[in-house]
C-alpha cells in the first residue's frame, strides 16, 4: 500500500528554520539522509520532495476559454506543505511508523522536532475505489 507523508509549517515554524544554526541544519537533514536510505534499503522508499514556500504557490483554475487563471500569492496561510514522502508499506501502522520518525527528526542541539506528517494512503485502484461510497 502506498502512503503519501506529508510534512507542514507555518511561516513562523520556516522562519525559526533559517535561524538553526549550520550544524543543526547539517544534523537534521544528515537524519533525513539517514532515513532515506533506511527505507530505500528495505525497499518501501518510493519518492520524496521539498517544495518551495507558499510565497511562490499559485492556485490556478481555468477560466472561461479554458485558460488559465491564477490567483494568489497567499502568505497569509497558516500552514502550508513543505514536502512529501511517499513510501510503499505493509499497511497504515507501518506508515504512522516512518512517519512518527520523520516528526521526530533533531532541530536546534539535537532537540526533536515533533514536527505535523500528516499520512494519506494513495488510491491506487481504479474509479471504484471513488464510486462505492
Amino acid at each position: 500500500m502506498k502512503y503519501i507523508l506529508m510534512m507542514v509549517g507555518t511561516k513562523a515554524g520556516v522562519d525559526a528554520y533559517r535561524a538553526w544554526s549550520k550544524s543543526d541544519i547539517q544534523a537534521h537533514f544528515a537524519f533525513l539522509k539517514s532515513l532515506n536510505k533506511e527505507l530505500t534499503e528495505s525497499g518501501e522508499f518510493v519518492a520524496t520532495q521539498g517544495l518551495a514556500g507558499p510565497d511562490q504557490a499559485k492556485v490556478v483554475r481555468a477560466g472561461k476559454d479554458g485558460a488559465p487563471i491564477t490567483d494568489g500569492v497567499f502568505p497569509e496561510a497558516k500552514e502550508f506543505l513543505l514536502g512529501y514522502w511517499i513510501v510503499d508499506v505493509e499497511g497504515p501502522e507501518r506508515a504512522y511508523e516512518v512517519a512518527a520518525r520523520l516528526s521526530a527528526g533533531p532541530g536546534p542541539g539535537g532537540a526533536r522536532l515533533s514536527m505535523p506528517i500528516e499520512v494519506r494512503q494513495i488510491m491506487t485502484g481504479g474509479s471504484e475505489e471513488y464510486c462505492d461510497r
